[in-house]
């Protein structure tokens, strides 16, 4: 299971200290690595990506990677018309997907994500305005997603999404 801690003191030392690094952030870079570092501290270990969304192109563009190795910044992968774009990216509703069956149904690169020992993921949609910008990416062995989880992702979204050029 994640790794959101049920001690309270501990739990509101991980917020400050995000708070902390948000207040300090000189660019969209460095508020993608407070955010980045602490969904990594809050839920453990996985891979998490934040990405731009450029509608007109059909594109995610990776701006941030807690595993630039495997996926680089940078990076760009089309997507076409499917039910995940359509629930994720066209109506900015929440993706989850837990096990192999449903990580392989949607991402083409499946073997990576099973190398990294990756078995559910949670796709946030950041929006502006009403509309989707990017997206927000946590990928963990998991076998369902707790509602805490899914909540902490939101909002750990919802900061990053402040940072995403359009």
């Amino acid at each position: 299971m994640g790794a959101i801690s049920s001690d309270p003191q501990q739990l509101i030392a991980q917020v400050n200290g995000l708070c902390d690094a948000l207040q300090r952030a000189a660019s969209p870079l460095a508020t993608f690595d407070a955010v980045g570092h602490a969904t990594m501290r809050l839920l453990g270990p996985g891979l998490l990506t934040i990405n731009a969304w450029h509608a007109d192109a059909a594109q995610i563009e990776r701006l941030w990677s807690s595993d630039t190795a495997a996926y680089p910044v940078g990076g760009r992968k089309s997507k076409g018309d499917s039910p995940w774009r359509r629930q994720l990216l066209e109506r900015g509703e929440v993706f989850t997907g837990e096990g192999d069956d449903a990580l392989a149904a949607v991402f083409d690169d499946i073997e990576t994500i099973r190398s990294l020992g990756c078995t559910a993921v949670v796709n946030v949609p950041l929006c502006r305005a009403g509309r989707v910008i990017g997206t927000f990416n946590y990928l963990a062995d998991r076998s369902a997603w707790s509602n805490s989880e899914l909540a902490a992702l939101r909002v750990l979204a919802s900061l990053a999404a402040q940072a995403v050029r359009t």
